[in-house]
């Protein structure tokens, strides 16, 4: 399990009864790793997958990893409001043909971190998968600190990455201080890719890479390899449009752009609704612009 490139955090395309559409979500998987994504990670908040079944939460992880075909990873996410829900399904997802895991903390009850520790716990245990841990203190409540990490690591060799979604670039720095090498970090907010580069980040487990996967891959790719002139110019077009990432209604924006560049619908399932009145005016005057300007990647 390579931890480094782009990732995309995929959203969930639903036919017009929100059934979940397998057809073009397999061709959403082929499309991204045909444009040089490294792997695809399903059933996040992105993927809606709160709004998912248990059923379908498992034949979305059979469409995906029957698309890769095994040359690029499967990473399911793991979240549950029950500990030994979560560890099933992680095996479930180990059943499915996944090559990792992506675990969040139970993000209805925000416990300490005894709690919190024996719950992302008890899912490494469950599974030799390797396990990305998703810190996102702003949208799930619980933060796992560089310290908290540092001493999952040590105590769990399954652990190989994080996710790190607080925000603060600093963390990343934070947690090489602590643990060198040992993990691999994650970017997991669109508008600080560039920044998490500067400091250690390898990998982007990217959102608007569901509409955009060349141009998250060449900004990602300028960043590693130091080529600031391209990196820049490529993150100042994309800005506008990464920070619909950051917002309460990322997944109906995400899954609006997709649509408006002829790669997904913007079905939502309740109780997201569709992007409407001067909201979604200004999404698509946002996606308008950059349009005019898009580079050449």
């Amino acid at each position: 399990m390579d931890w480094s490139g782009v990732l995309p955090a995929i959203t969930t395309p639903f036919n017009k009864d929100l059934t979940v559409d397998h057809g073009f979500l397999a061709e959403h998987c082929a499309w991204l790793l045909s444009n040089g994504c490294r792997g695809i990670v399903p059933l996040g908040s992105l993927g809606e997958g709160a709004t998912l079944s248990t059923d379908e939460k498992l034949a979305v992880l059979r469409t995906c990893v029957q698309t890769s075909g095994g040359k690029a990873p499967v990473v399911a996410t793991v979240s549950s409001l029950r500990t030994d829900h979560a560890a099933e399904f992680a095996s479930a997802a180990q059943e499915a043909g996944c090559s990792g895991l992506m675990v969040l903390p139970p993000y209805v009850y925000r416990g300490d971190w005894r709690e919190m520790k024996a719950h992302v716990a008890s899912v490494l245990r469950a599974t030799p998968l390797p396990v990305m841990l998703y810190n996102n203190p702003i949208a799930y409540g619980t933060d796992f600190t560089p310290e908290n990490i540092a001493e999952l690591a040590m105590e769990h060799g399954n652990l190989k990455a994080v996710k790190e979604s607080s925000a603060d670039v600093r963390r990343v720095s934070a947690i090489r201080a602590l643990v060198g090498d040992r993990l691999a970090i994650c970017v997991g907010v669109d508008d600080a890719i560039l920044e998490g580069i500067g400091v250690g980040a390898t990998g982007w487990v990217a959102g608007l890479v569901n509409a955009f996967p060349a141009e998250s891959v060449a900004l990602l790719e300028a960043g590693i390899k130091g080529d600031r002139k391209r990196a820049e110019a490529l993150y100042r077009w994309f800005l506008p449009l990464l920070r619909m990432d950051t917002v309460p209604k990322f997944v109906q924006l995400i899954k609006l752009v997709q649509q408006e560049v002829g790669m997904g619908s913007e079905r939502v399932r309740p109780p997201r609704l569709e992007m409407a009145g001067s909201e979604r005016d200004e999404a698509l005057a946002t996606l308008k612009a950059a349009l005019a300007n898009r580079p050449a990647v």
